[in-house]
């Protein structure tokens, strides 16, 4: 610790120091460290993450940045600063002109030291980004800030993630995102209680990027005329929801990246949605993971991509798309000119399914990322995937894990490595190749000049 802050007291050339996770640093070490900045006039960056300075270690930090004139961006989360250090880091916000990004996250501000964040707030013209998540904030504390959102004119990025805001916490948030006009980036997620928050979509036309989980009425986002990222997943809306947000797609004209990812949408929900991309214009990415669309999810999505000419990315994986979903995907691209890249991982494609694909790799000249793991594709599958390959000139990334190719699988793939010239990375873990495919591929690597990575683990663990 002595050489750090032999280093910040003459120093002159250092802007950037990371003490992220020395624990023993302690509130003594944070009034040492507080004091070498007072007297370092070249540190724009200091990251103090979990370093357990505590209320007084946070005060001597506020009392430096008042003299500091250097210092841009302070990371604080994980220090227990409660509300003692929180009020002393508002003061430093009336009197401190240069610093832009604070991280307070988890240090159980409570409503008291938001209060006086958010009084700070009021009049600080500098900060553009303000991270609160995890500190017990409160209904008071929401509305303290809610306050400052209407008279603050310069922060464009608000992490509230995790503060129980309650209903009147949340309504107050609410209006004043009708009012602010400069707040672009908002973290809700897993706020409790609030959901009405998202109705401010209606009225405000400033923010673009909202990530949100918590069970939500979703109709509100048609009126937002500057909405382009939508994160909802793993929030329960089922079929119903999944239909009214579908009906959204259809007035937003601005969304380009929607997950949607582990939210039950179900055949029904899919549909809706399938029919809202056949007139959407603007979503480039969309994610539909683990949501049990099933096969007449699957056809209605194959239908949309006939008619859609901006989905870039789609992402379906863990579906049960089974062989039906698969081959009407598969059809739709054959004559799809925009998607770059599917996942269709876990869908029970079986060895058709592969065929299926291997065929559309023939014909589409836009795919570069595949993604066909655990489907059981087999060897069968293996080997026109493999012979699709030596004539395909776009693919760049194909990820065939667990699909029981084994050794013959693995020799018809080495083969098409010699052949093909763009394929760039190549996953074929835990997919039995044995020697003899093991072989085949190593003799591959020789003639192959643009494989950059490939993957032959044994086993995969499982991931949740």
């Amino acid at each position: 610790m002595k050489m750090i802050l032999e280093v910040l007291y003459k120093n002159t050339t250092l802007n950037s120091l990371n003490f992220k996770s020395n624990q023993i640093l302690g509130s003594e070490g944070g009034k040492a460290l507080a004091d070498a900045l007072c007297k370092n006039f070249t540190l724009t960056f200091l990251n103090l993450d979990n370093n357990w300075i505590r209320s007084e270690g946070g005060k001597a930090l506020a009392d430096a940045l008042c003299k500091n004139s250097t210092l841009t961006s302070l990371y604080l989360r994980y220090n227990n600063l409660g509300s003692e250090g929180g009020k002393a880091l508002a003061d430093t916000l009336y009197k401190n002109s240069t610093l832009t990004f604070l991280d307070l996250g988890y240090n159980n501000l409570g409503s008291e030291g938001v209060k006086a964040l958010a009084d700070a707030l009021c009049k600080n013209s500098t900060l553009i980004s303000l991270n609160l998540e995890y500190n017990n904030l409160g209904s008071e504390g929401g509305k303290a800030l809610a306050d400052a959102l209407c008279k603050n004119s310069t922060l464009t990025s608000l992490n509230l993630r995790s503060n129980y805001l309650g209903l009147s916490g949340g309504y107050a948030i609410v209006d004043a995102l009708c009012k602010n006009a400069t707040l672009k980036n908002l973290d809700f997620q897993y706020i409790g209680g609030c959901a009405l928050l998202f109705e401010a979509l209606c009225k405000n036309t400033i923010l673009k990027n909202c990530y949100l989980r918590d069970e939500t009425l979703i109709n509100a986002t048609c009126n937002n005329v500057m909405l382009t990222f939508l994160d909802l997943r793993s929030n329960r809306l089922g079929s119903e929801e999944g239909k009214i947000l579908a009906d959204a797609l259809n007035k937003i004209t601005t969304l380009t990246f929607l997950d949607l990812h582990s939210n039950n949408l179900a055949s029904e929900g899919g549909k809706a949605l399938a029919d809202a991309l056949c007139k959407n214009s603007t979503l480039t990415s969309l994610n539909l993971g683990y949501n049990n669309l099933g096969s007449e999810g699957g056809k209605a999505l194959a239908n949309a991509l006939f008619k859609n000419s901006t989905l870039k990315v789609l992402v379906l994986n863990s579906n049960n798309l089974g062989l039906e979903g698969g081959k009407a995907l598969t059809d739709a691209f054959c004559k799809n000119s925009t998607l770059t890249s599917l996942n269709l991982g876990y869908n029970n494609l079986g060895s058709e399914g592969g065929k299926a694909l291997a065929n559309s790799l023939f014909k589409n000249s836009m795919l570069k990322v595949l993604v066909l793991n655990s489907n059981n594709l087999g060897l069968g599958g293996g080997k026109v995937l493999a012979d699709a390959l030596c004539k395909n000139s776009t693919l760049k990334v194909l990820v065939l894990f667990s699909n029981n190719l084994g050794s013959e699988g693995g020799k018809a793939l080495a083969d098409a490595l010699c052949k093909n010239s763009t394929l760039t990375s190549l996953n074929l873990e835990s997919n039995a190749l044995g020697s003899e495919g093991g072989k085949a591929l190593a003799d591959a690597l020789y003639k192959n000049s643009t494989l950059t990575s490939l993957n032959l683990n044994r086993r995969r663990k499982s991931i949740s």
